[in-house]
Protein backbone atom coordinates (compact mmCIF):
# COMPACT_ATOMS: atom_id res chain seq x y z
CA UNK A 1 0.00 0.00 0.00
CA UNK A 2 0.93 3.29 -1.06
CA UNK A 3 1.22 5.88 2.56
CA UNK A 4 -0.77 8.34 0.82
CA UNK A 5 -3.08 5.81 0.71
CA UNK A 6 -3.12 4.51 4.13
CA UNK A 7 -2.99 8.68 5.18
CA UNK A 8 -5.89 9.00 3.65
CA UNK A 9 -7.91 5.86 5.36
CA UNK A 10 -6.41 7.21 8.40
CA UNK A 11 -8.66 10.37 7.69
CA UNK A 12 -12.20 8.60 6.58
CA UNK A 13 -11.98 5.94 9.10
CA UNK A 14 -11.76 8.51 11.82
CA UNK A 15 -14.54 10.69 10.27
CA UNK A 16 -16.49 7.14 10.49
CA UNK A 17 -16.12 6.67 13.96
CA UNK A 18 -16.64 9.81 15.18
CA UNK A 19 -19.91 9.90 13.11
CA UNK A 20 -21.40 6.94 15.75
CA UNK A 21 -20.31 9.27 18.61
CA UNK A 22 -16.85 7.00 19.50
CA UNK A 23 -13.89 9.12 20.26
CA UNK A 24 -10.55 7.64 20.08
CA UNK A 25 -8.11 8.25 22.74
CA UNK A 26 -5.86 11.57 22.52
CA UNK A 27 -2.52 9.15 21.67
CA UNK A 28 -4.62 8.45 18.56
CA UNK A 29 -3.38 12.32 17.45
CA UNK A 30 -0.01 12.24 18.14
CA UNK A 31 2.95 13.02 15.46
CA UNK A 32 5.37 10.61 14.91
CA UNK A 33 8.03 13.37 16.29
CA UNK A 34 5.52 13.42 19.38
CA UNK A 35 5.59 9.51 19.63
CA UNK A 36 8.94 9.50 19.49
CA UNK A 37 9.74 11.27 23.22
CA UNK A 38 9.75 9.02 26.40
CA UNK A 39 6.90 9.14 28.19
CA UNK A 40 4.92 7.47 25.33
CA UNK A 41 7.26 3.93 25.99
CA UNK A 42 4.23 2.37 26.97
CA UNK A 43 2.04 2.49 23.94
CA UNK A 44 4.85 1.96 21.76
CA UNK A 45 5.50 -1.39 23.98
CA UNK A 46 1.89 -2.41 23.68
CA UNK A 47 1.50 -2.21 20.61
CA UNK A 48 -1.49 0.40 20.61
CA UNK A 49 -2.80 3.06 17.70
CA UNK A 50 -3.21 2.87 14.18
CA UNK A 51 -3.56 -0.52 12.13
CA UNK A 52 -4.27 -0.81 8.29
CA UNK A 53 -4.02 -3.80 6.73
CA UNK A 54 -3.87 -5.24 3.23
CA UNK A 55 -2.69 -8.43 4.59
CA UNK A 56 0.39 -7.47 2.47
CA UNK A 57 -1.88 -8.73 -0.62
CA UNK A 58 -2.36 -5.25 -2.16
CA UNK A 59 -6.02 -5.14 -2.34
CA UNK A 60 -7.43 -3.42 0.19
CA UNK A 61 -10.89 -2.48 -0.84
CA UNK A 62 -11.00 -6.52 -1.56
CA UNK A 63 -9.41 -7.90 1.39
CA UNK A 64 -8.37 -5.56 4.17
CA UNK A 65 -8.88 -3.82 7.56
CA UNK A 66 -8.93 -0.80 9.74
CA UNK A 67 -8.10 -1.26 13.27
CA UNK A 68 -7.13 0.80 16.16
CA UNK A 69 -5.92 -0.61 19.77
CA UNK A 70 -7.49 1.86 22.46
CA UNK A 71 -5.42 -0.74 25.62
CA UNK A 72 -3.87 -3.43 25.44
CA UNK A 73 -2.06 -6.13 28.06
CA UNK A 74 1.31 -7.89 27.33
CA UNK A 75 1.55 -11.94 26.47
CA UNK A 76 3.76 -12.40 29.46
CA UNK A 77 1.46 -11.12 32.27
CA UNK A 78 -0.71 -13.88 30.71
CA UNK A 79 -1.40 -16.67 33.77
CA UNK A 80 -0.96 -13.86 36.32
CA UNK A 81 -3.76 -13.00 38.65
CA UNK A 82 -3.30 -9.49 38.87
CA UNK A 83 -2.42 -7.94 35.88
CA UNK A 84 -3.64 -6.04 32.31
CA UNK A 85 -5.12 -9.46 30.54
CA UNK A 86 -7.49 -7.72 28.47
CA UNK A 87 -7.15 -5.60 25.33
CA UNK A 88 -10.04 -3.26 23.20
CA UNK A 89 -9.91 -2.50 19.27
CA UNK A 90 -12.10 -0.42 17.56
CA UNK A 91 -12.78 -1.76 14.05
CA UNK A 92 -14.28 -1.14 10.50
CA UNK A 93 -14.96 -3.58 7.80
CA UNK A 94 -15.85 -2.12 4.64
CA UNK A 95 -19.49 -3.36 2.61
CA UNK A 96 -17.96 -6.64 0.83
CA UNK A 97 -14.28 -6.21 2.55
CA UNK A 98 -13.05 -9.51 3.18
CA UNK A 99 -11.11 -9.85 6.73
CA UNK A 100 -9.53 -13.66 5.73
CA UNK A 101 -9.97 -16.81 7.19
CA UNK A 102 -8.07 -17.27 10.32
CA UNK A 103 -7.92 -18.14 14.20
CA UNK A 104 -6.14 -17.49 16.71
CA UNK A 105 -4.02 -19.98 19.32
CA UNK A 106 -4.33 -17.58 22.42
CA UNK A 107 -6.88 -14.99 22.18
CA UNK A 108 -10.38 -15.27 23.41
CA UNK A 109 -12.22 -12.29 21.95
CA UNK A 110 -16.21 -10.50 21.55
CA UNK A 111 -16.63 -8.84 18.13
CA UNK A 112 -19.38 -6.26 18.37
CA UNK A 113 -21.20 -4.47 15.54
CA UNK A 114 -21.17 -1.31 16.87
CA UNK A 115 -22.84 0.33 13.85
CA UNK A 116 -23.47 0.52 10.14
CA UNK A 117 -24.35 -2.36 8.39
CA UNK A 118 -24.75 -6.10 8.97
CA UNK A 119 -21.30 -7.74 10.46
CA UNK A 120 -21.11 -11.18 8.79
CA UNK A 121 -19.21 -14.02 9.88
CA UNK A 122 -18.25 -16.98 8.23
CA UNK A 123 -17.15 -19.86 11.02
CA UNK A 124 -15.64 -23.22 11.03
CA UNK A 125 -14.39 -25.29 13.65
CA UNK A 126 -10.77 -26.21 14.56
CA UNK A 127 -9.69 -30.09 13.80
CA UNK A 128 -7.75 -32.36 15.71
CA UNK A 129 -4.41 -30.72 13.74
CA UNK A 130 -5.24 -26.94 14.27
CA UNK A 131 -6.69 -26.91 10.57
CA UNK A 132 -10.46 -26.46 9.27
CA UNK A 133 -13.17 -28.60 10.08
CA UNK A 134 -15.18 -28.46 7.45
CA UNK A 135 -18.15 -30.85 9.05
CA UNK A 136 -18.18 -30.15 12.21
CA UNK A 137 -20.86 -27.72 13.82
CA UNK A 138 -19.11 -24.69 15.41
CA UNK A 139 -20.38 -23.54 18.65
CA UNK A 140 -20.62 -19.79 19.67
CA UNK A 141 -21.87 -17.80 22.57
CA UNK A 142 -23.81 -14.36 20.77
CA UNK A 143 -24.48 -11.93 23.31
CA UNK A 144 -24.25 -14.45 26.63
CA UNK A 145 -26.65 -17.07 24.70
CA UNK A 146 -25.29 -20.69 22.76
CA UNK A 147 -25.71 -20.62 19.25
CA UNK A 148 -24.79 -23.57 16.48
CA UNK A 149 -23.55 -22.83 13.51
CA UNK A 150 -23.43 -25.48 10.33
CA UNK A 151 -19.83 -25.73 8.92
CA UNK A 152 -18.90 -22.96 7.26
CA UNK A 153 -22.14 -21.43 8.08
CA UNK A 154 -22.51 -17.72 8.01
CA UNK A 155 -23.33 -15.43 10.96
CA UNK A 156 -25.03 -11.90 10.73
CA UNK A 157 -25.01 -9.50 13.25
CA UNK A 158 -27.31 -6.49 13.56
CA UNK A 159 -26.06 -3.35 15.43
CA UNK A 160 -25.51 -3.89 19.07
CA UNK A 161 -25.30 -7.79 18.47
CA UNK A 162 -21.79 -9.61 19.64
CA UNK A 163 -20.06 -13.09 19.06
CA UNK A 164 -17.74 -15.05 21.03
CA UNK A 165 -15.08 -16.31 19.21
CA UNK A 166 -12.20 -19.04 21.31
CA UNK A 167 -9.43 -20.30 19.78
CA UNK A 168 -10.89 -23.07 18.28
CA UNK A 169 -13.10 -21.27 16.13
CA UNK A 170 -11.87 -20.16 12.61
CA UNK A 171 -13.65 -16.75 11.44
CA UNK A 172 -13.49 -14.48 8.76
CA UNK A 173 -15.73 -11.96 7.91
CA UNK A 174 -17.07 -8.64 6.41
CA UNK A 175 -19.69 -6.14 5.98
CA UNK A 176 -23.02 -6.54 4.50
CA UNK A 177 -25.50 -3.65 3.28
CA UNK A 178 -22.47 -0.50 3.86
CA UNK A 179 -19.03 -0.34 6.21
CA UNK A 180 -19.37 -1.62 9.66
CA UNK A 181 -18.24 0.23 12.92
CA UNK A 182 -16.93 -2.76 15.11
CA UNK A 183 -15.86 -3.52 18.32
CA UNK A 184 -13.41 -6.31 19.90
CA UNK A 185 -13.00 -6.87 23.49
CA UNK A 186 -10.15 -9.85 23.89
CA UNK A 187 -7.41 -11.37 26.23
CA UNK A 188 -4.12 -9.79 25.31
CA UNK A 189 -3.57 -9.06 21.52
CA UNK A 190 -0.67 -10.10 19.89
CA UNK A 191 -0.60 -9.51 16.19
CA UNK A 192 2.28 -10.67 15.46
CA UNK A 193 2.29 -14.11 16.66
CA UNK A 194 -0.96 -14.98 17.23
CA UNK A 195 -2.88 -14.82 13.82
CA UNK A 196 -2.86 -18.49 11.71
CA UNK A 197 -4.18 -17.83 8.26
CA UNK A 198 -5.72 -20.41 6.13
CA UNK A 199 -4.21 -18.52 3.27
CA UNK A 200 -0.40 -18.19 3.01
CA UNK A 201 -0.95 -14.25 3.74
CA UNK A 202 1.43 -11.60 5.91
CA UNK A 203 -0.72 -9.85 8.78
CA UNK A 204 0.66 -6.60 7.79
CA UNK A 205 0.84 -4.44 4.93
CA UNK A 206 4.06 -3.72 2.72
CA UNK A 207 4.37 -0.23 2.75
CA UNK A 208 5.62 2.17 -0.49
CA UNK A 209 6.09 5.83 0.98
CA UNK A 210 5.64 8.01 -1.53
CA UNK A 211 4.51 10.84 1.23
CA UNK A 212 5.50 11.00 5.20
CA UNK A 213 2.87 9.38 7.17
CA UNK A 214 -0.10 11.22 9.29
CA UNK A 215 0.39 9.00 12.19
CA UNK A 216 2.62 6.09 12.33
CA UNK A 217 0.73 2.41 12.65
CA UNK A 218 1.73 -0.11 15.10
CA UNK A 219 3.81 -2.02 12.16
CA UNK A 220 5.70 1.31 11.83
CA UNK A 221 7.02 1.25 15.54
CA UNK A 222 10.10 -0.80 15.37
CA UNK A 223 11.86 0.89 12.26
CA UNK A 224 11.11 4.07 12.93
CA UNK A 225 10.65 5.12 16.64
Amino acid sequence: MKRSQINDILREGDAFIQSFGYRLPPFAYLSPEQLKQSDHAEIKRRRMGWDITDYGDGRFDEMGLFLFTTRNGLNNDLGRKSAMLYAEKIMISRQDQLSPMHRHELKVEDIINRGGGKLVLELFARDADGGIDRKADVQVICDGMPRIVPAGGLLKLEAGESVTLFPDTWHAFWGEGGDVLIGEVSTVNDDETDNIFELPIGRFSNIEEDEAPAHLLVSDYEAKL
